[in-house]
């Protein structure tokens, strides 16, 4: 007969009565302290370059929008064989809804396309003391404004 392992934590182990052991007894399972179990390994993240990951999430993004509006257009198709049959108005809705959900992932297309442009004309940060201040009339810390108030009466 195989022996089966089983696994229980510390309090578990402590709270355990004699039925439990008559049990273990029984069935031939001897119980095994959660330390001994093999442990998963990591997987590691390989570090890659920004543009190639920025590149390759849109090509994927991109073709998985085409896969799902083609498998949406299939689905419409057939939604509107059964309510142009079935003539009921409920299954005019469920098309309607289906086409409305479709042109909303085609605009989600337009959205990624418009994204991944400006990704691409990203324009750099300006440096950090080259502030451009237009239009101001008073430019300084408070205390520099109350003391120019307190000048003024």
């Amino acid at each position: 007969m195989a022996t089966t392992k089983v696994t229980l934590d510390s309090t578990a182990s402590k709270t355990m009565d004699s039925s439990e052991h008559s049990l273990n007894q029984t069935f031939d399972i001897t119980p095994t302290e959660p330390a001994k179990l093999a442990k998963k390994a990591k997987k590691l993240i390989i570090e890659s370059d920004r543009g190639e990951d920025k590149e390759k999430d849109y090509v994927y993004a991109r073709s998985q929008l085409y896969d799902i509006v083609e498998k949406m257009q299939e689905s419409l198709n057939d939604a509107m064989d059964v309510a142009q049959q079935s003539e009921h108005p409920r299954a005019f809705e469920v098309v309607f809804n289906g086409a409305r959900h479709t042109a909303d992932i085609v605009e989600k297309l337009a959205d990624l396309q418009k994204k991944m442009s400006d990704l691409e004309k990203e324009d750099p940060k300006p440096a950090v003391g080259a502030t451009n201040v237009q239009n101001n009339m008073f430019v300084g810390s408070t205390s520099e404004l109350m003391k120019m108030l307190k000048e003024n009466k």
